[in-house]
């Protein structure tokens, strides 16, 4: 069955850019892989709205789409039908799915489709840009923070592509020009990477935020103190307040991920208090938490 690029972003056909962008950028945050970790369904849900807004964003992608579906992009002639006729058959990529019919002239189809690259007259020489090229790449969240670069196989070339620190889950990296040929000196297509970032045994990551889980003991949080942390970057001293609540957040400044092209922007890191209890008391010890138990509440009784 075709996708519906309008309906899987929940919009109608006509409407704006804006509300398109808006529609995207809602779907785009329920759907994170960060925010639903180990759910292939919202990963598959992430990807299939990431591939619609690419072509219902691009005016000249919207209207190819509007015309002929999601194979807008992918044609093969199925060659013209025995004695001449006018009907041609289109289809994308997927053998036998997703074609449509046209009657009449083949030159015309031709005209609307590639903007006047046809069959017969002073059209048959109409330049043809290429086909587009899909392929996905995974780093890790470290490569992400750093920056990295990947070595692709794509037909008979290898490609090197190097990723600016930030990169992120879902993240598609266009390369002008590196798709199929064109046609009569027409211009290659382009080839498009998706970016998959591995979970981190650590980190999660909340847009260019990082979250992490910070054990302390009842003592550091009762009285405070220093704590070590460890970042992408290294470890550091934080300090801990007096009084810190159980799934209190502390957020450290500029130390999550760098901002993605940006050279001097950062997201923070957000700590996520986990106050561990002691389980394994002696009896004295036991006798000491009931005289501190009493000193906040006198009708409290420690006697033995």
């Amino acid at each position: 069955m075709a996708r519906d690029y309008y309906a899987i972003l929940g919009v109608s056909k006509d409407a704006s850019e804006a509300d398109i962008k808006k529609a995207y950028r809602k779907l785009a945050v329920k759907y994170h892989p960060d925010k639903n970790p180990n759910n292939k369904e919202a990963e598959n849900k992430f990807k299939e709205i990431n591939e619609a807004y690419e072509v219902i964003s691009d005016p000249d992608k919207r209207k190819k789409y509007d015309q002929f579906g999601e194979n807008w992009n992918r044609v093969n002639e199925q060659g013209p039908p025995p004695g001449g006729g006018g009907q041609y058959q289109y289809y994308g990529g997927d053998a036998g799915g997703g074609g449509f019919n046209f009657e009449g002239d083949p030159n015309d189809i031709f005209e609307s489709f590639f903007g006047g690259s046809g069959f017969g007259g002073g059209r048959k020489n109409g330049k043809m840009k290429g086909g587009d090229f899909q392929s996905e790449t995974t780093i890790t969240l470290e490569e992400a923070f750093h920056g990295t670069d990947r070595l692709l196989q794509l037909e008979n070339q290898k490609l090197r592509i190097k990723l600016k620190p930030g990169s992120y889950e879902g993240q598609v990296i266009k390369l002008a020009g590196k798709g199929a040929p064109g046609r009569n000196g027409g211009p290659a297509g382009d080839l498009f990477i998706t970016i998959h970032v591995m979970p981190h045994a650590r980190y999660k990551r909340d847009g260019n935020n990082l979250v992490q889980t910070l054990n302390i003991d009842l003592f550091t949080a009762v009285l405070g103190g220093k704590q070590e942390v460890e970042t992408l970057t290294g470890k550091i001293s934080i300090t801990i307040p007096a009084g810190t609540q159980n799934g209190k957040i502390l957020r450290i400044k500029s130390k999550g991920m760098p901002v993605y092209g940006k050279t001097d922007q950062w997201g923070d890191l957000l700590l996520e208090i986990h106050v561990n209890i002691p389980e394994q008391l002696t009896d004295e010890q036991k006798e000491l938490f009931k005289q501190l138990q009493a000193s906040f509440d006198p009708s409290k009784s420690f006697a033995s």
